[in-house]
């Protein structure tokens, strides 16, 4: 039994980094399943619930904006692959996980796969889980913060939250550690 990993929000300047692990039955297939960048948002929609409802086992977890300015971005996009595969009611034999780096989860071995969501159903299955419950997240803060079009640039580095920063400031949400405005315009934010 194998188990798919991949994060999600790893690039952006506000919101937690979402991770899945996703244990697919043999044989699992969709014709849509494919690195979820590569989809609609209608998309990976229709197949979060093809995915839950189908997997033998999935898990989504996340570390919050304190979290990844405390331990680092990469660091926290691994621990929230832990706490996905923590959190399956599955034990897996193995880990496909997408990207180059990850830290050994106890004896379970595992291999990273660059552009692995784009080569293995479970990592795209992990992919399509991971952005679909960030994406809710993010438009459920959209209504707590608004002012920084989060239901739209998902916490991303448009120029338009840049300009909401200035405008607005920082919010809990936002990840000090990142580089949200120019140096010198970041510096007067703190």
């Amino acid at each position: 039994m194998e188990a798919g990993c991949d994060e999600a929000g790893r690039g952006c300047l506000a919101g937690p980094v979402y991770a899945a692990a996703v244990i697919l039955p043999e044989g699992f297939s969709h014709p849509w399943l494919n690195d979820s960048k590569q989809l609609t948002e209608k998309q990976r929609d229709t197949l979060r619930e093809v995915i839950e409802r189908e997997a033998l086992a999935w898990a989504v977890a996340q570390l919050d904006a304190g979290e990844i300015d405390r331990i680092n971005i990469l660091k926290a996009s691994i621990a929230a692959m832990h706490r996905a595969l923590d959190a399956l009611p599955l034990r897996p034999e193995f880990i496909l996980v997408d990207g180059n780096r990850f830290y050994p989860y106890g004896q379970t071995p595992h291999s990273c796969v660059v552009k692995g969501d784009g080569k293995y159903a479970s990592i795209a299955a992990a992919s399509i889980l991971a952005k679909t419950h960030r994406d809710a997240y993010m438009l459920a803060l959209d209504a707590e913060c608004p002012g920084y079009d989060w239901r739209t640039n998902k916490g991303y580095p448009t120029l338009a939250h840049r300009e909401a920063i200035r405008q607005l400031g920082v919010t809990p949400y936002h990840r000090r550690s990142f580089q949200l405005l120019p140096a010198g315009e970041q510096l007067a934010l703190f």
